[in-house]
Protein backbone atom coordinates (compact mmCIF):
# COMPACT_ATOMS: atom_id res chain seq x y z
CA UNK A 1 0.00 0.00 0.00
CA UNK A 2 3.28 2.59 0.72
CA UNK A 3 4.45 1.63 -2.44
CA UNK A 4 1.21 2.83 -4.37
CA UNK A 5 1.04 6.06 -1.82
CA UNK A 6 4.70 6.49 -2.67
CA UNK A 7 4.26 6.53 -6.49
CA UNK A 8 1.01 8.73 -6.53
CA UNK A 9 3.00 11.16 -4.46
CA UNK A 10 6.02 11.06 -6.42
CA UNK A 11 3.45 11.45 -9.77
CA UNK A 12 1.57 14.71 -7.36
CA UNK A 13 4.70 16.38 -6.74
CA UNK A 14 6.21 15.94 -9.98
CA UNK A 15 3.95 17.12 -11.54
CA UNK A 16 3.32 20.16 -9.64
CA UNK A 17 6.88 20.75 -9.98
CA UNK A 18 7.37 20.09 -14.04
CA UNK A 19 4.35 22.71 -14.25
CA UNK A 20 5.38 25.19 -11.91
CA UNK A 21 9.54 25.16 -13.40
CA UNK A 22 7.71 25.03 -17.45
CA UNK A 23 5.93 28.00 -16.27
CA UNK A 24 8.97 29.79 -15.00
CA UNK A 25 11.34 28.53 -17.50
CA UNK A 26 9.74 29.18 -20.62
CA UNK A 27 6.17 30.98 -19.92
CA UNK A 28 7.19 33.99 -18.06
CA UNK A 29 10.37 35.12 -20.48
CA UNK A 30 7.02 34.75 -22.99
CA UNK A 31 4.53 37.03 -21.14
CA UNK A 32 7.32 39.52 -20.45
CA UNK A 33 7.98 39.91 -23.84
CA UNK A 34 4.31 40.73 -24.50
CA UNK A 35 2.72 44.47 -24.86
CA UNK A 36 0.39 45.17 -21.39
CA UNK A 37 -2.80 44.53 -23.41
CA UNK A 38 -1.27 41.17 -24.99
CA UNK A 39 -0.13 39.84 -21.66
CA UNK A 40 -3.25 40.32 -20.13
CA UNK A 41 -5.12 38.39 -22.96
CA UNK A 42 -2.59 35.83 -22.92
CA UNK A 43 -2.34 35.42 -18.94
CA UNK A 44 -6.29 34.77 -18.85
CA UNK A 45 -5.97 32.23 -22.05
CA UNK A 46 -3.73 30.11 -20.04
CA UNK A 47 -5.32 30.39 -16.65
CA UNK A 48 -8.28 28.87 -18.39
CA UNK A 49 -7.26 25.11 -17.38
CA UNK A 50 -4.44 25.75 -14.69
CA UNK A 51 -6.50 27.11 -12.56
CA UNK A 52 -9.20 24.65 -11.48
CA UNK A 53 -6.39 21.93 -12.08
CA UNK A 54 -3.55 22.78 -10.28
CA UNK A 55 -5.32 23.26 -7.00
CA UNK A 56 -6.10 19.99 -7.26
CA UNK A 57 -3.16 18.52 -7.71
CA UNK A 58 -1.34 20.49 -5.32
CA UNK A 59 -3.60 19.51 -2.33
CA UNK A 60 -3.76 16.01 -3.70
CA UNK A 61 0.10 15.60 -3.56
CA UNK A 62 -0.33 17.14 -0.03
CA UNK A 63 -2.75 14.69 1.10
CA UNK A 64 -0.86 11.79 -0.33
CA UNK A 65 2.54 12.72 1.63
CA UNK A 66 0.22 13.37 4.88
CA UNK A 67 -0.90 9.44 3.99
CA UNK A 68 2.54 8.70 3.76
CA UNK A 69 3.80 10.22 6.80
CA UNK A 70 1.40 7.95 8.83
CA UNK A 71 1.42 4.77 7.13
CA UNK A 72 5.40 4.80 7.04
CA UNK A 73 8.34 3.46 8.89
CA UNK A 74 10.08 5.75 11.07
CA UNK A 75 12.79 6.61 8.89
CA UNK A 76 10.40 8.25 6.37
CA UNK A 77 8.36 9.52 8.25
CA UNK A 78 9.93 13.37 8.23
CA UNK A 79 10.86 13.33 4.97
CA UNK A 80 7.10 13.08 4.05
CA UNK A 81 6.04 15.47 6.67
CA UNK A 82 8.60 17.81 5.14
CA UNK A 83 7.48 17.15 1.77
CA UNK A 84 3.59 17.56 2.86
CA UNK A 85 4.64 21.17 4.78
CA UNK A 86 6.26 22.53 1.68
CA UNK A 87 3.84 21.45 -0.85
CA UNK A 88 1.32 23.21 1.79
CA UNK A 89 3.37 26.24 1.25
CA UNK A 90 2.93 25.81 -2.45
CA UNK A 91 -0.73 25.67 -2.15
CA UNK A 92 -0.28 29.06 0.48
CA UNK A 93 1.58 31.08 -1.64
CA UNK A 94 -0.28 30.70 -4.45
CA UNK A 95 -3.63 31.42 -2.81
CA UNK A 96 -2.51 34.06 -0.78
CA UNK A 97 0.44 35.47 -3.89
CA UNK A 98 -0.49 34.70 -7.00
CA UNK A 99 -4.14 33.94 -7.14
CA UNK A 100 -5.00 37.67 -5.97
CA UNK A 101 -3.05 39.14 -8.91
CA UNK A 102 -4.86 36.54 -11.07
CA UNK A 103 -7.50 38.13 -10.08
CA UNK A 104 -6.79 41.52 -10.64
CA UNK A 105 -5.31 40.76 -13.81
CA UNK A 106 -8.42 38.88 -15.14
CA UNK A 107 -10.69 41.86 -14.01
CA UNK A 108 -9.23 44.07 -16.99
CA UNK A 109 -12.21 44.24 -19.19
CA UNK A 110 -10.88 46.52 -21.77
CA UNK A 111 -7.24 45.14 -23.14
CA UNK A 112 -6.52 48.82 -25.12
CA UNK A 113 -7.08 50.46 -22.27
CA UNK A 114 -5.72 49.62 -19.21
CA UNK A 115 -6.61 51.59 -16.11
CA UNK A 116 -4.88 54.21 -15.38
CA UNK A 117 -3.17 52.95 -11.98
CA UNK A 118 -3.05 49.85 -13.23
CA UNK A 119 0.61 48.60 -12.33
CA UNK A 120 2.62 45.88 -14.28
CA UNK A 121 2.10 42.15 -11.60
CA UNK A 122 4.55 40.06 -14.12
CA UNK A 123 7.73 41.18 -11.69
CA UNK A 124 5.22 40.70 -8.15
CA UNK A 125 3.54 37.54 -9.84
CA UNK A 126 7.13 36.32 -11.25
CA UNK A 127 8.52 36.58 -7.49
CA UNK A 128 6.12 34.61 -5.97
CA UNK A 129 6.02 32.47 -8.44
CA UNK A 130 9.76 31.27 -8.38
CA UNK A 131 9.02 30.69 -4.44
CA UNK A 132 6.58 27.92 -5.15
CA UNK A 133 8.59 26.56 -7.84
CA UNK A 134 11.52 26.52 -5.52
CA UNK A 135 8.67 25.19 -2.48
CA UNK A 136 7.81 22.22 -5.13
CA UNK A 137 11.06 21.18 -6.70
CA UNK A 138 12.25 20.37 -2.69
CA UNK A 139 8.86 19.00 -2.26
CA UNK A 140 9.33 16.46 -4.95
CA UNK A 141 13.17 15.79 -3.85
CA UNK A 142 12.30 15.24 -0.35
CA UNK A 143 9.15 12.83 -1.50
CA UNK A 144 11.43 10.98 -3.53
CA UNK A 145 14.01 10.65 -0.54
CA UNK A 146 10.77 9.24 1.29
CA UNK A 147 9.92 6.66 -1.00
CA UNK A 148 13.51 5.28 -1.59
CA UNK A 149 13.38 4.66 2.44
CA UNK A 150 9.58 2.71 1.91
Amino acid sequence: MTGLLGVAALLGTGVTAGVLFAVALSVLPALFAMEAGTYVYAHKLLGRNWDPTMPVIVLSSTLLDVALAIAAADAARPLFIVAAVLMLGVSAVSHLCNVPINRRVKAVTDLSALPADWQDPRPLWRRWHLVRTTLAVVALTVTAAGVTTL
